[in-house]
């Protein structure tokens, strides 16, 4: 390990991301869906989305040699790393000793890891997420069952493109089942676009960071409802709610009693709307 020094502000005086990408001969594996990021301001911005994490507990999944991670160490956090590339591990090591005690390594599949098995208390999700995984893990996150979540915020990367889906409003093309899950008892957005050329190797597309926070749950909703619900609609999107909804036993009768013009296309009902579509298909608790 290369040795390290403290700053004057008392926190360890690291070499430079660059030069421990080189030492280790690491190099960003597309398999992998990684892109690295060098630039300490950029990663310093990120790292400060979420607000104070001194003493906080954060996830981060796929660190890869630590440019994140270094920023989350930096304000204060207690990170949990999840990583599955072994090649970085011994750059992870030696953030680890340069900040003792604030950084645990699990080496695995962020997707097999329930985070609440890593966590006593609440704690806060911070990742340049693996383009491959980024949106299943969302998706995860969002789906639980209990509500308010044991997370308090997450902070993600993701390819603009899915940015503006998870944030997307009605009556356009981005508005979707993936939108609906995000904002029906959460609350996303943008926080900051990053260009491709921030990263190493640069990506095809732009990114942007996702803040989200939870928000109160509607009553009188079954989440797998609302899910059949938007799975059916946004499943056959073009056609009329009438004829993607008609799978669904009850459904056309909720439009009826919810006062829904069945000729509408899934893209140009609110989320509102499905969450009373839903609560009505609901079983009484």
């Amino acid at each position: 390990m290369s040795k390290t020094g403290m700053s004057k502000g008392g926190l360890p005086d690291l070499p430079p991301l660059r030069e421990v990408v080189a030492r280790h001969g690491l190099s960003a594996s597309k398999a992998l869906g990684q892109n690295f990021l060098f630039d300490e301001q950029l990663l310093d911005r990120i790292a400060a989305i979420p607000g104070k994490l001194a003493g906080a507990n954060v996830l981060e999944v796929g660190p890869g040699p630590g440019g994140l991670t270094r920023a989350l160490l930096r304000a204060g956090a207690n990170v949990t790393a999840i990583e599955m590339d072994k090649r970085c591990l011994p750059a992870l090591a030696e953030l680890g000793e340069a900040f003792p005690g604030q950084l645990k390594v699990i080496e695995g599949d962020a997707l097999k890891v329930d985070p609440a098995t890593l966590f006593d208390g609440p704690w806060h999700v911070v990742a340049n997420l693996p383009y491959n995984v980024g949106t299943a893990l969302f998706t995860g996150w969002l789906s639980g069952k209990d509500w308010p979540p044991a997370w308090q915020s997450l902070t993600l990367m993701f390819q603009l493109e899915v940015a503006e889906r998870i944030v997307a409003g009605t009556d356009s093309d981005a508005f979707g089942r993936l939108a609906v899950l995000a904002q029906w008892r959460a609350c996303p957005r943008i926080a900051m676009k990053v260009h491709r050329s921030a990263f190493t190797p640069p990506p095809k597309v732009m990114s942007a960071i996702v803040h989200v926070t939870p928000a109160a749950m509607p009553e009188g909703v079954v989440p797998r409802m609302l899910e059949r619900v938007t799975e059916a609609a946004f499943g056959q999107r073009r056609k009329m709610l009438r004829q993607s909804l008609k799978g669904l036993p009850g459904a056309l009768d909720a439009l009826e009693k919810l006062g829904i013009d069945a000729q509408r296309r899934a893209e140009t009902l609110t989320v509102a709307d499905f969450v009373a579509i839903a609560r009505v298909l609901s079983p009484p608790a």
